[in-house]
């Protein structure tokens, strides 16, 4: 089952839905994406009904607006309740306090962000919407001096920002402040199966400009990274499910792996996979399609999929703009310029640069020793490729 939603339905999702015939729930989104292909779209009721009738366990949704419709519609299930374990970082953080007994985190209103003591977490800390997505109102703070004009930041960045999504996907009203969680830092695509088993259809590496760069601008995935972190990234999130109590149930995990080799999760994403439909990195880099993948219960075949790979690494870079960049004042987008930049191109994705913060997401291909040049996009400024429209006389 799909529930199809903003801000973006790729085609390889598209194909999934098409091809699978499983129910697709009536949203404008679902109209714009399959228009003139046919498909018959369900009602809310029959939809809801279809899912609570056994006959079809579980549902994929590309974005998390459609937390709000499941709320509503399928309340009298355990999915509501599954999805609020994970959605709401502090209800997440409890949940797994007593993995990590000495990991010192807090919640704090809107309103109570500037009397907050910023020397009761220990430096350096995070502070983001404990409803959030996509690194909007997230900052990290190594020194407590610096925590007023953070604050500002932040009730700023809800003024602005507050509007872009529902607030089930961000709310800038509540923030948690937790302990920076140290190490190299991953994102993880992956479902469970009917028993609970993990299945792993995509591991990618995230990279930064700085320790103090929290932005998600690049990220990739080579057969390395799925060798040496398939089987454990699957163990921890198994134990994850298990408190969680997760069947049938696609996630997308953001984790961190210590100097020691310890992994700790930064969140843990219900119902969807890499948001903006990011998980197609699945199909790009390794054949894939994780949406069918997980509505059929496939398993990849890495023994057979990572030789065929091997010397390859597969990017995703996310041109996104600066806070101060309104986009309600930019005429254009010089997407020539952009991709000029790069080879290996495989997909551009332009992005409606008026209604949110980024203008595309390009996905690549390159030898896997060209690795490290893909460093040089971090912390770049690419207002440059935007064009600001002409002042009004």
């Amino acid at each position: 089952m799909f529930i199809l939603e903003e801000p973006y339905v790729s085609d390889l999702l598209k194909r999934a839905a098409l091809d699978l015939g499983a129910p697709v729930l009536d949203t404008p989104m679902a109209r714009q994406a399959l228009a003139g292909t046919g498909l018959r779209l369900w009602g809310d009721d029959a939809f809801a009904e279809a899912f609570t009738g056994g006959g079809h366990p579980r549902i994929y949704a590309n974005s998390e607006h459609a937390i709000g419709w499941v709320a509503r519609h399928l309340g009298a299930t355990a999915l509501p309740g599954r999805i609020a374990r994970f959605k709401d970082k502090l209800r997440f953080r409890e949940m797994l306090a007593d993995l990590y007994p000495d990991y010192r985190f807090a919640g704090v209103d809107l309103e109570g962000l500037a009397r907050f003591d910023p020397r009761s977490i220990p430096a350096p800390f995070v502070v983001k919407p404990a409803v959030g997505f996509f690194s909007l109102g997230v900052r990290v703070v190594r020194d407590p001096a610096a925590w007023p004009g953070v604050a500002a930041e932040l009730a700023e960045a809800a003024r602005r920002q507050g509007s872009l999504y529902p607030g089930q996907v961000v709310d800038f009203d509540r923030f948690i402040v937790e302990e920076v969680i140290e190490g190299e830092e991953f994102a993880v695509d992956a479902y469970y199966d009917a028993e609970g088993r993990v299945v792993i259809l995509d591991i990618l590496g995230h990279l930064f400009a700085s320790e103090e760069d929290v932005s998600d601008r690049v990220y990739y995935t080579l057969p390395a990274l799925i060798r040496r972190w398939r089987e454990p990234f699957a163990a921890f999130l198994e134990e994850v499910g298990r408190r969680a109590g997760l069947r049938d149930f696609p996630v997308h995990a953001e984790l961190r792996v210590g100097a020691d080799g310890r992994i700790a999760p930064i969140e843990v994403n219900p119902l969807r996979f890499a948001g903006w439909c990011v998980a197609d990195m699945a199909h790009h880099a390794y054949g894939l399609n994780p949406y069918a993948c997980f509505l059929e219960g496939r398993v990849p075949d890495w023994e057979r999929i990572l030789p065929e790979r091997e010397g390859k690494v597969f990017a995703l870079v996310v041109a996104d703009l600066p806070s101060r960049v309104d986009p309600a004042t930019l005429e254009s987008v010089d997407y020539e310029a952009f991709l000029a930049r790069f080879h290996g191109v495989l997909e551009l994705r332009k992005v409606d640069f008026t209604r949110h913060p980024v203008f595309a997401f390009l996905f690549l291909e390159l030898p896997e020793d060209e690795l490290p040049s893909l460093r040089g996009i971090l912390g770049e400024d690419l207002s440059r490729y935007a064009c600001p429209r002409e002042p009004t006389p």
